[in-house]
């Protein structure tokens, strides 16, 4: 990890907090797939449009490890990326989809939701909450079993799929697994983690400030549990929980946080903190021993999450 970060301190590149949101998006998927494994062949890639509750077609990708044959279909998992809600894309995450339709043999969906500043709070919990039930209820159509639903997500991701785990709570909608790493959990950027890992670790807090301040405008909005999942009023009855952090992240504590209070709640929960690592580490395969690992405790989450529904 240290030799990573060695090698992004000599490329020099400006940091993406100091660039226009366009000009962020177009680094990050720029230097997206520098350090990732390599990209795994699929029995199907499709892309396909998923609409949204204001009429908007939602760009997604649809990842299979084989193609439709007949019966009840392959689990379904809904992935959505990380970015702060500002940058990220279906492309940046399709070595990472790839990975978890691989090893998890399970179809995999990844959503480009909108983003800030263009598109503010709630624009994107309200798209992924819209593909969710738009899956549930086209899985079939697409070769997938409706009755094997999941969602994930890195980062901001992750956030947006602790919210659909609520809402898909709240809806009565069965969900086998929320798959989260390092997701973001709290309003205010104020636990210890965030003081200690605020430089020079891949995340650095003015980035946090640059990204959160696209998306939420004011106080009120960060308060809101759809940004901030640890202010959801009681999260009893929401889908079983794997989480993977970071140790070097200034999310670590929020993520330990959550799933705090989902065991509070009753909810069964796997927590993995990877050691040594840094935000960002399960997209760099390529260098980092502990992504591949993390990759296959995901996918093997996944695969036992499923077949308890079967």
């Amino acid at each position: 990890m240290r030799s990573v970060l060695e090698r992004m301190a000599r490329a020099g590149h400006p940091p993406l907090h100091t660039l226009s949101p366009t000009q962020a998006r177009a680094a990050y998927e720029a230097g997206a797939g520098v350090l990732e494994v390599p990209k795994a062949p699929l029995a199907r890639v499709e892309d396909l449009r998923i609409p949204a509750r204001d009429g908007q077609a939602l760009p997604a990708r649809l990842y299979a490890p084989q193609v439709p044959t007949g019966g009840p279909g392959l689990p379904l998992l809904l992935y959505l990326h990380g970015g702060g809600f500002t940058i990220g894309s279906i492309a940046t995450h399709d070595v990472l989809c790839r990975e978890l339709a691989r090893l998890a043999d399970s179809m995999v969906v990844s959503l480009g939701y909108r983003l800030a500043p263009e598109h503010k709070f709630p624009t994107a919990s309200n798209d992924a909450w819209d593909a969710l039930q738009w899956l549930a209820t086209h899985a079939p159509a697409l070769g997938a079993d409706g009755a094997r639903l999941a969602v994930g997500g890195d980062s901001a991701g992750g956030t947006l799929a602790a919210v659909c785990a609520i809402l898909a709570r709240d809806a009565g909608l069965p969900l086998a697994l929320q798959l989260l790493f390092y997701p973001g959990c709290a309003a205010h950027q104020d636990t210890p983690s965030h003081t200690t890992y605020a430089k020079g670790l891949v995340l650095e807090a003015p980035a946090i400030s640059w990204f959160f301040g696209h998306y939420v405008k004011n106080r009120q909005e960060r308060e809101d549990w759809r940004f901030a999942p640890l202010l959801a009023s009681d999260v009893d009855g929401v889908a079983p929980a794997w989480l993977g952090l970071a140790e070097c992240d200034p999310l670590v504590d929020e993520g330990v946080d959550y799933a705090d209070k989902l065991r509070a709640a009753g909810v069964p929960v796997d927590l993995e903190i990877y050691r040594g690592v840094t935000h960002e580490f399960i997209k760099m395969g390529r260098a980092i021993a502990e992504a591949r690992t993390a990759h296959a405790d995901a996918a093997r989450a996944l695969r036992q999450a499923f077949r308890s529904e079967d």
